[in-house]
């Protein structure tokens, strides 16, 4: 569990990072961001990757409980891949800046603490769908005739450049409502 100042620290980084990107993300920029002295910081944070870190954890924890949740779940296939990128959608949606950080791997490609994590975050997904689409193969919703890794590859590259096209066109258009449209054209693909 984070402290209050630890939590400050962390969305501070994560608009620091949004405004000014991966490059820009220094503890000197970080703690006048937030008025606090560079030394301040480092009494909750021992680095700049265990910020990173913390940030990216979050959303490792995030992709674990969407999870479990689509386990235990009754819903059928199509519908709990609408239900994970409907709640993907809005959580972009409500916390725009987070793109500039879940997207940043190619920033993080040489720090292995956070490649890692990187890495743990996308498989997680990747599995999460995989066994959906499975499940809804086995089950007669989903076609069959594309192996669900594909499928799953398919789902997520899509969702990630739509959001990724929103996040540089200055957030032009209402990413809720054109997730709906690309969720409904994902379900016309993969149903059976």
């Amino acid at each position: 569990m984070l402290s209050e100042r630890q939590q400050q620290i962390v969305e501070e980084s994560i608009k620091l990072i949004s405004e000014k990107g991966m490059q820009g993300f220094t503890i000197k920029n970080l703690s006048k961001a937030i008025g606090i002295s560079e030394p301040a910081i480092y009494r909750h944070f021992r680095s700049k990757v265990e910020i990173l870190s913390t940030i990216l954890n979050q959303f490792i924890e995030m992709a674990n409980f969407l999870s479990e949740m689509m386990v235990s779940s009754n819903m059928k296939a199509v519908e709990k891949i609408e239900f994970m990128f409907g709640k993907m959608v809005e959580i972009f949606t409500e916390n725009p800046a987070i793109i500039s950080v879940i997207f940043s791997e190619e920033s993080f490609k040489y720090e292995k603490s956070l490649k890692t994590i990187i890495v743990n975050i996308l498989n997680k997904n990747e599995q999460t769908i995989e066994n959906i689409l499975k499940q809804g193969q086995n089950q007669g919703q989903i076609r069959t005739d594309i192996d669900e890794k594909d499928l799953a590859l398919m789902t997520m590259g899509a969702l990630r450049l739509m959001v990724k096209r929103w996040d540089l066109n200055n957030r032009n258009f209402n990413l809720e409502n054109r997730g709906q449209k690309l969720i409904a054209s994902i379900q016309l693909l993969i149903s059976k």
